[in-house]
């Protein structure tokens, strides 16, 4: 009689493996590339985004109100166009090819920045690079998983996946420690570099992982329709009152978020003359934010969300966001919106996010994928842009400080925190939890 897989002797890699993940033997390979595949894609986003942040900072709220719209019209343009991209591609060749244009994509700005060519080119540069990275980051993720849904079926994903991301959680937490490493002994532009060998290595662990491609679930499947999928979305949202409220619950963590960001970067930009010096404090934030994430996900999240249920995990990040507010409005200071940042970041990753992925479960698999895909796009980039709108214009019309918008934003996180609280009652119901 032949040994099935599970009966096989286990191999050194797979007892070494055993504590944190069941592997089978044949699997291992593979899910190691992947965990170094995503721990790269995370670890290279976290090097760039200090840059980005600092790049934020010079060019001043006014501009990133801009900025914040016209990423929010280039998402709505590049959503379309990726996934007509995507569908007409070869599936094989998606993510080498569209990794390798990234790449290409870092190698170019850094020879801009690397050139200057005077305030006026900085400057658009600068805002360009700032656009390209908000958007960047999120199809970089997209492919990744998008490729993960090739390569394992569904049994294998439930014992895997959880390993995997957590290859990209301690990317999330290299990369900022490494930018902060790296500023102090390089120039800020020099970072792109580090981004694009990460990536590098991304598209090669991407290479190695298509010779070893199975049947993933979605083999058969189709990729999204773009343009069609979005309108679907959109639709969907506005008449399901449940999806509604988790749009809004969406909208309105980036109008808070977004109001933190802008007086962050005004607040930097007071403070922290010197670039480097910008470069390394955004580094260091995102570093607590990664390691103060990473570990509420291992000790807190799951024991929260089993004996508190998701009231409680969506509720913990609009309570947040008023406690910074206040702390905002008594003491708008660089060390307060440090804080702030950090506390309402890992907040958002490690307990608000994952009760939001959890709110999909009581949806159907096409209203899951259409309106997910329409609200982490559109309404997501679109909170940016309205907040950015919103915080800079009733400060120019009303002479607003701070601190006063700080305390006229409390009664949104009201509504905010009763959104959750009432999302969390309906997905219960809806998922037929009567216990």
């Amino acid at each position: 009689m032949t040994a099935t897989p599970d009966e096989a002797p286990r191999t050194y890699m797979q007892r070494l493996l055993e504590p944190a993940v069941t592997v089978r033997a044949d699997e291992v390979a593979r899910l190691l590339l992947a965990f170094a595949m995503f721990f790269s894609v995370l670890c290279g986003y976290y090097v760039l985004r200090p840059v980005r942040d600092e790049m934020g900072v010079a060019v001043g709220t006014d501009g990133l109100e801009r900025l914040f719209l016209i990423v929010f019209l280039v998402m709505c343009a590049a959503v379309p166009l990726f996934g007509t991209i995507v569908a007409r591609t070869p599936r094989r060749l998606v993510v080498p090819l569209l990794y390798a244009f990234f790449i290409g994509n870092l190698l170019v700005f850094w020879g801009m920045l690397k050139g200057g060519g005077g305030a006026a080119h900085g400057a658009l540069v600068a805002s360009s690079f700032f656009v390209w990275t908000s958007v960047f980051n999120l199809f970089v993720v997209s492919l990744f998983w998008i490729q993960m849904s090739d390569i394992w079926q569904t049994e294998q994903a439930k014992r895997l996946y959880g390993f995997i991301a957590a290859g990209g959680t301690a990317g999330a937490v290299a990369g900022p420690f490494l930018a902060g490493k790296l500023s102090a002994r390089i120039d800020p532009h020099d970072l792109l570099l580090v981004t694009a060998a990460m990536l590098a290595i991304s598209l090669m662990c991407s290479l190695a992982l298509r010779r070893h491609t199975g049947t993933g679930a979605a083999a058969n499947g189709e990729f999204p329709a773009g343009v069609r999928d979005i309108l679907s979305g959109a639709e969907r949202v506005w008449q399901s009152p449940y999806l509604f409220r988790i749009a809004l619950f969406i909208l309105f963590a980036n109008l808070i978020g977004t109001f933190f960001y802008l007086e962050q970067s005004r607040i930097v930009g007071a403070d922290i003359a010197d670039r480097t010096e910008r470069v390394r404090f955004f580094a260091a934030r995102d570093f607590m934010v990664s390691l103060i994430t990473i570990t509420i996900q291992v000790f807190i999240t799951g024991r929260v969300m089993r004996r508190f249920g998701l009231g409680v995990a969506l509720a913990s990040l609009p309570v947040c966001a008023m406690l910074g507010l206040f702390a905002l409005a008594i003491s708008p200071t660089l060390e307060v919106i440090a804080a702030i940042m950090v506390a309402e970041r890992a907040v958002g990753f490690a307990l608000a996010n994952p009760a939001v992925k959890v709110l999909y479960t009581a949806v159907d698999a096409d209203e899951k994928y259409k309106a997910q895909n329409f609200i982490d796009t559109v309404v997501y980039r679109g909170g940016d842009a309205a907040s950015g709108w919103l915080f800079n214009s009733a400060a120019k019309a009303a002479g607003a400080s701070g601190a006063l918008l700080a305390i006229a934003s409390l009664p949104v996180t009201l509504l905010w925190l009763r959104t959750g609280i009432d999302l969390a009652r309906r997905q219960k119901f809806l998922a037929g939890d009567n216990g």
